[in-house]
């Protein structure tokens, strides 16, 4: 089985990657991120990434997609975010696998006991219905502080914030108000 695997980040995707190459599933990375915010961060992020797919010998594809303007509009909106932009990613990386005829995919975003769990897993659902391509769902979350100590121990860089630029001011006024 070869999975295509969204990588939202290097550090999200150790324990995915190391859980799903121990069950012998072959796996290709998919790094498209429009959500993450300053344009250095987006770039930090990617080296890591490939970082990473170096160390562990898989295949990462790039699709470098800056989209500062989309996210800036939603500041002032009521929106949820976090739905709009599991939806943008999960679409595009069912768009390609059914492209290049991939077995299934999956998403790092499902590590981190941050993210809407549930909401990942039924966006992730309608896109497979919708490309006719299977979901590989595993509940990574328990390995989430093994994935995050690996990922120091590799020299990965880890990011204090979810990507998007809302997320980085949120973070930022959290640690104003901790001082």
């Amino acid at each position: 089985m070869k999975v295509l695997m969204h990588m939202c980040c290097a550090p999200c995707a150790v324990y995915p990657v190391q859980t799903m190459k121990e069950k012998g599933i072959e796996i290709d990375g998919l790094y498209y991120n429009p959500n993450i915010h300053p344009f250095e961060e987006f770039q930090k992020r990617e080296e890591n990434v490939e970082k990473l797919a170096e160390k562990e010998g898989f295949l990462v594809h790039y699709l470098p997609d800056f989209k500062e303007d989309l996210w800036l509009a939603l500041e002032s909106k009521d929106q949820s975010r976090c739905n709009m932009c599991y939806e943008m990613r999960l679409k595009k990386a069912f768009e390609f696998a059914k492209e290049h005829g991939y077995d299934a995919v999956t998403t790092s975003l499902l590590v981190s006991p941050y993210q809407q769990h549930d909401v990942i897993i039924d966006i992730a659902l309608k896109y497979a219905k919708i490309y006719n391509i299977p979901f590989y769902y595993e509940d990574f979350r328990l390995g989430y502080r093994e994935g995050q100590k690996l990922a120091k121990e590799y020299g990965l860089y880890c990011q204090r914030y979810c990507g998007c630029i809302l997320s980085l001011k949120e973070r930022m006024n959290e640690i104003k108000q901790a001082l």
